[in-house]
């Protein structure tokens, strides 16, 4: 089986910094999960004694802790500073941005828009900096922008850094056509931007796709829904185990994308495998 890679995937910047992180901390612990690979997560524990912590009071004085990429709640990482651990901060600087934001324009008096996944810890964490929480409003669909009641007649907007552009458009268009002030600030990363219009245009021109990442991974999501409308058997896997020989029957050329936390010996694992298919 023939296969070819997308021209811009795997993982990101911000991804990698958090491994090489990681990986400068022996015997630490992460808190909550550091990136949404759960293989890359195991290698950490293997390899390095990295744990990983799922709240604040599993924390014991002297500890260790590195904050995952996507952050944490304000108050939380207030919380944890305030013990005796040792906090390495190994958030995004793209996710760092729009929290900044929120909290400059929520004290500016503008109420905020976040678009994301309310469920994500990228977002709760974003959400968190608002100054007044009642007005700062999360939404994944342009229809529920319709239910807001904003409390000011200013509006600060940012978004999920691994969200779709086009549909930030969308949400953004709506507000500027219904208010007088509209402050938008597109705090979707560049690497989300390249792998998705890399999967695009590769699942243009093969047989069958296949997407490489964590199953809970909004980035890994996206580029899955991105190749699904151009390619109708696009898959969704987390590692090569999950590969179904009947995926290439009658197919010729395979593609292949992977979301920012997918490692490349997974990939190569993947690539390998598909190869092996006649």
């Amino acid at each position: 089986m023939k296969v070819k890679l997308a021209s811009s995937y795997g993982f990101c910047f911000g991804v990698k910094r958090a491994i090489k992180i990681a990986e400068s901390y022996e015997n630490s612990a992460t808190m909550g999960p550091l990136i949404h690979n759960q293989d890359e997560i195991n290698r950490l524990k293997n390899d390095f004694n990295v744990g990983l912590y799922q709240n604040l009071k599993e924390v014991k004085d002297e500890d260790t802790v590195i904050i995952r990429t996507h952050g944490i709640p304000k108050n939380d990482l207030k919380d944890l500073k305030a013990q005796k651990a040792k906090v390495i901060n190994a958030t995004c600087p793209f996710v760092t941005t729009p929290q900044q934001i929120v909290k400059k324009m929520s004290k500016e008096g503008y109420s905020i828009l976040i678009f994301g996944d309310s469920s994500h810890p990228e977002v709760k964490g974003v959400k968190s900096y608002g100054e007044d929480q009642d007005d700062v409003h999360v939404i994944l669909e342009i229809d529920e922008i319709k239910n807001l009641k904003f409390k000011n007649n200013k509006i600060a907007t940012v978004a999920q850094t691994t969200k779709k552009k086009e549909k930030y458009l969308e949400i953004v268009n709506y507000l500027i056509l219904r208010n007088k002030e509209v402050r938008v600030f597109n705090t979707i990363c560049d690497a989300t931007f390249e792998n998705q219009d890399a999967a695009r245009d590769l699942s243009k021109e093969v047989d069958v796709m296949v997407v490489i990442g964590g199953k809970n991974s909004s980035n890994t999501k996206q580029l899955h829904s991105i190749c699904k409308e151009n390619c109708e058997d696009s898959y969704l896997i987390e590692n090569h185990q999950e590969i179904k020989a009947e995926w290439f029957i009658n197919k010729k050329l395979c593609g292949v994308t992977a979301g920012a936390s997918t490692p490349d010996w997974i990939i190569q694992e993947v690539v390998n495998k598909i190869e092996d298919f006649n």
